[in-house]
């Protein structure tokens, strides 16, 4: 493990994944990541659930992953979304991604298997033992329907490479409670944009972001501010952004922020099945939101 944690902050898109013709746009994507970098991204994760994860093949995870590392060219880390309900296939991902040269991985809590606290435990120690990336774990129970309970959390930080957690749950208390539990060294981010504010304040440095694809410069600008706790500037940026973090999910993520980024046009707007293309009204509310935060005319 040579990542110095000190780099996991900060404002760190959970990036889309373009497609042209049913394929990656790869062209399309290290442009992206390259844009994003200038912006002042403070890292990337590729192949998240924003990335569409679900749908893509191991030779495209591997395609991704791999030109997300060679754009970053280690300015920013790139953390590989490696996470499966399949621990044997989560070891497999995880264990590419780092030898394609990721700087860490997010591993997701199981979905649809609803194992135990014990059950989650063994899954991620399991992964961690078999790779000497870091991991940040990542807790998303409305995706997953399993959570990471902040005592099973606490056992798997005493695991030498599981370094923190992207915690969706949107509960800020959560933060001080695994503050507790891990340590102050565990790196608690944000999964969440709408509270990523509190979770700050509770002792989040970061947010994995899904506005971030849209809005890197002034993500960026907020998270800064929070780092520096000018809270009186972040919270008049993030009121700035709201319309943007409530609109992206006014249907199923990713859909609304592909459309969003393709009105940027950093990529077309196409998602896989079976997510199902923005309905026009939708469309309108994203285009609204966008305008109201200053990023169309």
């Amino acid at each position: 493990m040579t990542l110095d944690l000190a780099r996991l902050h900060g404002s760190i898109p959970a990036l889309i994944t373009p497609f042209r013709d049913g394929r990656v746009d790869i062209k399309a994507f290290e442009a992206f990541v390259e844009w994003q970098i200038g912006e002042g991204s403070n890292g990337l994760v590729p192949c998240g659930t924003t990335g569409e994860s679900p749908t893509l093949s191991e030779e495209e995870f591997a395609a991704v992953v791999g030109a997300a590392v060679k754009i970053a060219k280690g300015r920013v880390p790139v953390i590989a979304g490696t996470g499966s309900n399949s621990t044997a296939h989560a070891i497999e991902l995880t264990q590419l991604a780092q030898k394609l040269g990721a700087d860490a991985a997010l591993v997701v809590a199981p979905y649809y298997n609803r194992p135990t606290q014990d059950g989650m435990y063994l899954h991620f120690e399991a992964i961690a033992k078999a790779t000497r990336l870091p991991i940040l774990l990542y807790n998303v129970p409305k995706r997953t329907s399993s959570d990471i309970a902040p005592d099973t959390m606490g056992r798997l930080a005493k695991l030498a490479n599981i370094v923190g957690v992207k915690d969706a749950t949107a509960d800020v208390a959560r933060a001080t409670q695994q503050r507790a539990l891990c340590g102050p060294k565990f790196v608690q981010i944000s999964g969440e944009d709408g509270t990523a504010l509190g979770f700050n304040a509770h002792g989040g440095v970061g947010c994995i972001s899904v506005t971030a694809n849209v809005a890197p410069r002034l993500c960026s600008q907020f998270q800064a501010a929070c780092a520096k706790g000018d809270y009186a500037t972040a919270r008049e940026l993030h009121e700035r952004l709201m319309p943007l973090h409530d609109t992206l999910f006014c249907e199923t993520s990713p859909s609304p922020v592909k459309y969003a980024v393709s009105l940027l046009g950093k990529c077309e707007d196409t998602v896989r099945l079976p997510l199902a293309p923005l309905s026009e009204s939708s469309k309108a509310k994203v285009r609204a939101a966008m305008t109201k935060v200053g990023l169309l005319n």
